[in-house]
């Protein structure tokens, strides 16, 4: 069992998506990675042998932030725009979409489910 920075890596799976598992780690990082390393890129997670997971293992831990510590600094930066009150910020306060995107249609992610607003009713005479 492969396990990297709190994560089980699946056994099953190729080198480059295995790394993929593990938060902050992305198909170009897991590349860069193994190529550092000296593994090829198809040889499945199981495959590893303990010099190569170790190696693996040395190279994420000294020169990548992941999981917890990535998490925690995303929050952080959100946390800092709110707080200087930037457009940015506000956006995500109101838990509207952040980035340009319109919202008279879509942006039901950001928005939640569809919330109906009722008709005024017609004045009898």
């Amino acid at each position: 069992m492969a396990r990297i920075a709190g994560i089980d890596l699946p056994r099953n799976k190729r080198g480059e998506i295995g790394l993929t598992y593990i938060f902050g780690i992305g198909r170009a990082t897991a590349q860069r990675i193994l190529n550092t390393a000296g593994i090829s890129y198809d040889v499945k997670v199981e495959e590893w042998s303990d010099d190569q997971l170790a190696a693996i293992r040395g190279l994420i831990n000294d020169e990548i932030k992941v999981e917890g510590a990535l998490r925690s600094e995303v929050q952080l930066n959100i946390k800092r725009l709110m707080d200087i009150g930037c457009y940015r910020g506000l956006r995500h306060r109101k838990g509207l979409p952040v980035r340009g995107q319109r919202t008279k249609n879509n942006s039901r992610t950001r928005k939640g489910k569809r919330k109906t607003v009722a008709n005024k009713k017609k004045a009898t005479k």
